[in-house]
């Protein structure tokens, strides 16, 4: 598999899938495998303690500023998104 091309590695990958499915233990081990795979990805939704306390000083300037939104009463998370954006 050496140099081969993106398109090239995703049709091995799935073909090799394709026999895999077939086979309801060795679909099991590969589940668990890409789970594996997967949890050593960095999480993008993760934010460092700085970059956290940055965004809550932001907030709370903003709320200072009168720039804060909130919820009118009787009104849904699906309103107040609609009314902000």
């Amino acid at each position: 598999m050496t140099n081969m091309t993106s398109t090239q590695l995703n049709a091995e990958i799935l073909r090799n899938m394709s026999l895999v499915v077939e086979d309801e233990g060795l679909t099991k081990q590969l589940a668990k495998y890409l789970r594996r795979l997967v949890s050593k990805l960095p999480d993008p939704t993760l934010l460092s303690e700085e970059e956290f306390f940055a965004k809550l000083d932001e907030a709370e300037s903003d709320i200072a500023e009168g720039k804060g939104v909130k919820m009118l009463p009787g009104e849904s998370l699906d309103d107040l998104l609609e009314r902000v954006q």
